[in-house]
């Protein structure tokens, strides 16, 4: 398996952890539930540490702007689905206008190692 291919394994890894680690931050109700703000830190670093191994391949920029973008729009699916918060239009266009971003980066720059 070729390195990039390998970078992009541990940057969906460690986007899913940080996606978790954020369903576990509102578990933790402000840090007053041990188990949850446990479990939330432990993610957290595992995704911060992965994501340390796929700058070593994909230039930060764009593997950050993946990590964010990615994780903003699994976030926001799991307010809906688990927290049953709404998104308005306006929030539905913001992450729209950053999915197209994170797609042109991709497409588009020579910055981004295919």
């Amino acid at each position: 398996m070729s390195p990039t291919m390998v970078a992009y394994g541990y940057l969906a890894v460690a986007i899913i952890c940080e996606v978790i680690g954020t369903f576990f931050l509102v578990k933790s109700e402000q840090f007053s539930r041990l188990w949850p703000t446990l479990i939330m830190a432990v993610l957290y670093v595992i995704s911060f540490y992965l994501l340390t191994h796929t700058i070593k391949t994909i230039p930060l920029g764009i593997a950050y702007a993946l990590w964010g973008g990615l994780g903003i729009v699994l976030t926001s699916l799991v307010g809906l689905l688990f927290f049953k918060q709404s998104l308005d239009t306006a929030a539905i266009v913001g992450i729209a206008m950053i999915v197209s971003g994170v797609v042109v980066m991709n497409l588009l720059s020579n910055s981004v190692g295919h």
